[in-house]
């Protein structure tokens, strides 16, 4: 899983004891540099983009669908995972760290925030499959108070998953890292990452493909000139996710096989450091990507935005706004390429931002 917090400011030297010191003390510093100025750009990319899907959801007066519920949590489970961005380069940055509870407390919302979005793009995957491929089965079942329940449990699952990636962090020596009994120090660190590797990457990927391979089948059955469009959203959203999340989770498990002692060369240990830093900023900026895969394809919500641009602009002029945003009372020529999916099928249930 993420190793920024201990990887970042431990020592610069990694010792074995066959071999000698081997020095990653610029490698160290590149990624003090170059993390905290990439988790800035994150925070504010990601605030911004699932503030707006939250807001959009929100604000409108129409009946919530359970495509909203599904993508308000994953808003939701992005804005916890990058609010902790803030305090990790802080700790990035500061000689003194983080206070025990502030560490603690951090790795517990960064991890939940991580799976929560993870889970929620899978669930996501799985309604769209049920909405189109299962259409005539599944319409009594997708309401929105099946959408809840779903979404509690979906958080309930991330906090259970979550736990033990966080469940012995605490201070040492002004550094927040996991401070593991001495029966689990050698274990719990491939625990952690197979989890990570397995949960977070393996078993939704191949969920998300099994599922949008079937939505993909569906639609060229279906004689309507928009399919194509709405089967070029569905490779996006499946070849952004593994084109984003698979370096990462390939050095994941290489940092694995590590504590194996796979890597005994320093160049290659060198080399693995700073894959890490890399490959970690493109997988945590899928978060910032969600709000546009999900929602800013979204015909209506393209109207929200320019609502609100034409707001602002009339607040900081000082005139007066007269146009109203009622998505649920105005339809494009065009719609847009995720609501065709409910085209195609008969699903009822149109999201407020599609």
């Amino acid at each position: 899983m993420p190793t920024f917090p201990p990887e970042l400011d431990v020592e610069n030297f990694e010792y074995d004891e066959s071999a000698e010191a081997c020095y990653v003390g610029d490698i160290v510093a590149f990624g003090t540099v170059f993390l905290s100025i990439f988790y800035s750009l994150v925070f504010a990319f990601g605030l911004v983009g699932n503030l707006l899907v939250v807001l959009a959801l929100t604000s409108s007066r129409k009946p919530k669908g359970i495509t909203d519920i599904y993508l308000l949590n994953l808003a939701l489970s992005d804005l916890l995972f990058v609010a902790t961005l803030p305090l990790w380069t802080h700790y990035i940055v500061s000689e003194e760290g983080l206070h025990n509870a502030v560490c603690k407390l951090t790795t517990a919302f960064f991890f939940i925030g991580f799976f929560g979005g993870i889970f929620f793009i899978t669930v996501i995957s799985i309604d769209r499959y049920l909405a189109i491929v299962l259409a005539a089965n599944s319409m009594n079942n997708r309401t929105v108070q099946h959408g809840v329940t779903i979404s509690l449990g979906v958080w309930a699952a991330a906090i259970l998953v979550a736990a033990p990636q966080f469940m012995f962090t605490k201070r040492k020596e002004n550094e927040c890292l996991g401070d593991y009994p001495q029966v689990l120090q050698e274990i719990w660190p491939v625990l952690r990452n197979s989890e990570a590797n397995i949960l977070g990457f393996l078993l939704p990927l191949l969920i998300m493909s099994f599922c949008y391979f079937r939505i993909i089948q569906t639609l060229f059955s279906c004689k309507n000139h928009k399919k194509v469009r709405a089967i070029k959203l569905i490779l996006l959203v499946v070849v952004v996710f593994f084109l984003f999340w698979t370096p990462y989770n390939i050095v994941i498990f290489m940092e694995t096989l590590k504590f194996y002692n796979f890597f005994p060369s320093c160049d290659t240990k060198r080399d693995l450091r700073l894959a890490l830093s890399v490959t970690e900023t493109v997988a945590f900026s899928h978060c910032c990507l969600n709000p546009l895969i999900y929602a800013f394809a979204g015909e209506k919500f393209r109207r929200y935005l320019g609502h609100l641009y034409r707001k602002c602009l009339a607040v900081l002029c000082g005139r007066p706004v007269h146009v109203n945003f009622t998505p649920e009372s105005q339809r494009s020529r065009q719609e847009s390429i995720l609501s065709s999916f409910t085209h195609y099928t008969s699903d009822g249930d149109g999201s407020l931002l599609l």
